[in-house]
This record gives C-alpha cells, structure tokens and sequence, in this order.
C-alpha cells in the first residue's frame, strides 16, 4: 500500500504495520491509523509517527529509555484492557518529540507517551496525570566526542 508522507513523500508500507489508534490521539481523534516509520535510513531512537490518511500529519516519536533510561510508566488497567496488552514485551513505549532549531530548545513529552501493542498494533497516548514528568521534558545535550 502506498501512503503520502509529510517528510518521505510517497512511501510502500504493509499494511500489517498500521497502527489503530481507536480514540484517536489527543486533538487528532479522528485520525486512527498510522504507523511507524525510520526517522532515517539507520535504526535509532528516532521514529515518525505517520498519519495514513493525512499525509500532513506526523509526529516524531522516539524511545525514551534512550536518553531518560530511569523513566518509568505504569499502565494502567483500563489501558492493558483496551490494548489487548497480554505480555509486557508487546508494549512498546514512544514519547513525542518537539523540535527546534537547537537540540537545547527541544524537548520530549514524557507526561502523555504513545503507549503501542504491537502484537495486537492498538495504540493509545494515554496522561500521566500524577507524574512528575513534563510535557516539555529538556532533552539531555549529547556528549561532545574526546571529552
């Protein structure tokens, strides 16, 4: 299946790696399908979090135990049940990334992750309401190489 993208222009996906988001994702809950694509040509913690139907809308996501690897999430009930969660390694966990022209201006919401089964691919972004977690959390600066 070919999608148009907001940063790949037109791209295959299979259609076994979409992603329904039965709620929608917050401010977008008509939107219920996407899936994830490589930021870039290697694999990394960076992943654009597309939109099947509107091609201009995506997010970019990443794994957050790469720079905050003491981040903790705990799901909730409702949240397991509505994802057909079974195991804890069918879920994989993403934040939302705002970027800016600096990597220091930039910043990742670790109050609400993108919570994705990808046994079952339901997703949800669900609030991390009583969490000491930001919206804006700063992103740590990478370590200049040699020092």
């Amino acid at each position: 299946m070919q999608i148009e993208t907001k940063y790949s222009g037109t791209v295959d996906i299979n259609e076994a790696n979409i992603t329904v988001f039965p709620s929608g994702i917050p401010s977008f809950e008509a939107e219920k399908q996407f899936v994830l694509l490589p930021f870039a040509e290697e694999t990394g913690p960076f992943y654009i979090l597309q939109s099947v139907a509107t091609a201009e809308l995506a997010f970019i996501v990443m794994n957050p135990f790469t720079f905050f690897p003491d981040y903790e999430v705990e799901l909730s009930d409702q949240t397991l049940e509505a994802l057909h969660v079974s195991a804890e390694e069918d879920v994989s966990l993403f934040v939302m990334l705002t970027l800016k022209d600096s990597w220091q201006d930039s910043s990742a919401n670790l109050r609400g992750p993108i919570v994705i089964n990808h046994e079952t691919r339901l997703g949800r972004q669900i609030v991390l309401a009583e969490s000491s977690y930001s919206t804006k959390h700063a992103l740590p600066v990478p370590a200049k190489e040699g020092k």
